[in-house]
């Protein structure tokens, strides 16, 4: 069981995603606050495994928040307004609900939850991704993986040293090694490093000298 609680300003926001907690058998939200000191005595003092979190708060910014926290919880972020997309996935967020959101898209981002949940209690937070190519293995730490292309039955890997390395895996496979909350794919042929996003303009996804395109089908799961 998941143990979560949930901050932000607007006791109706709160209203709904206890209504919506409340429809998921692997979470169980403990207590809700509209003030963040009070939540922070609580979490200090009963620690939990996820937050969902308001961005815009009177007093501090919901991503400074998280930054003050002294374990590695897993985050939700929930906001009005898209400009801060990415800022929350360059502090690793799960993901990010944009208000008003639907109960099914909260359900996703539940899971995706409950999948970062799993991904840590079984592998104890791995840090890298084993690769074999070139007839050699290589352990590439998460951090340092820009974005993956896929090309047919291969994927190429670029690296934050510049180097690609070429690998036979399919998408879908290489996306199910990587921890949700570091890695997304934004295209049938593209699965990028969040922390290496450095803007989100129409339908594209800008990481430093790359500039790559967003899926239709994937867009909702990056934007919202």
């Amino acid at each position: 069981m998941i143990r979560a609680i949930a901050i932000d300003d607007e006791p109706l926001a709160l209203q709904v995603i206890t209504h919506y907690c409340a429809q998921i058998d692997f979470i169980t939200l403990e207590k809700t606050f509209t003030a963040q000191s009070e939540a922070l005595k609580h979490i200090r003092k009963f620690p939990v495994d996820l937050l969902f979190l308001d961005i815009q708060m009177p007093n501090k910014n919901g991503i400074d928040f998280y930054k003050l926290l002294d374990h590695d919880v897993i985050v939700i972020f929930t906001t009005a307004f898209s400009e801060y997309a990415v800022d929350g996935f360059n502090v690793n967020a799960t993901d990010y609900l944009l208000k008003p959101f639907s109960e099914e898209r909260f359900k996703q981002a539940a899971l995706k939850a409950r999948n970062e949940f799993e991904f840590r209690k079984n592998l104890q937070i791995q840090t890298h991704l084993m690769v074999r190519a070139d007839y050699k293995l290589y352990r590439l730490e998460f951090d340092t993986i820009i974005f993956i292309e896929g090309m047919d039955d291969y994927v190429q890997i670029h690296l934050t040293n510049g180097t690609k390395i070429v690998a036979r895996h399919a998408m879908k496979s290489i996306l199910d090694k990587l921890p949700n909350q570091k890695f997304k794919r934004i295209h049938r042929s593209y699965i990028v490093g969040t922390q290496h996003i450095k803007s989100i303009q129409n339908k594209t996804v800008s990481l430093g000298e790359f500039v790559l395109p967003i899926g239709d089908t994937f867009r909702d799961v990056l934007l919202t």
